[in-house]
């Protein structure tokens, strides 16, 4: 049971940071009001960083804003991190 709705808020977060995303980039083409970069930040870190990084690299988006991608791919890091470390303890327990 636990699996499963951790599964499913995954999907869920990971949809909704690539929405987002989209979001943002049309409203950048159309020239409105835009996503906060930390929003996108907030939604890549709470588990929807593979939606948020897919979407930057399908859109094309947010791609060579450097602090930007360097915090995406930070998060990113410490979360292959800490799966691995978990992964690790349930193999060792």
């Amino acid at each position: 049971m636990f699996l499963t709705l951790a599964f499913l808020y995954l999907f869920v977060l990971n949809i909704t940071a690539y929405v987002a995303f989209a979001r943002d980039k049309a409203a950048a083409v159309a020239g409105r009001r835009r996503v906060p970069e930390d929003r996108l930040l907030a939604l890549a870190f709470l588990g929807g960083s593979i939606g948020a990084k897919v979407a930057q690299m399908a859109l094309r988006h947010k791609i060579r804003k450097e602090p930007f991608r360097q915090q995406l791919n930070g998060i990113i890091a410490v979360q292959i991190v800490a799966l691995a470390a978990a992964f690790a303890i349930a193999y060792l327990a």
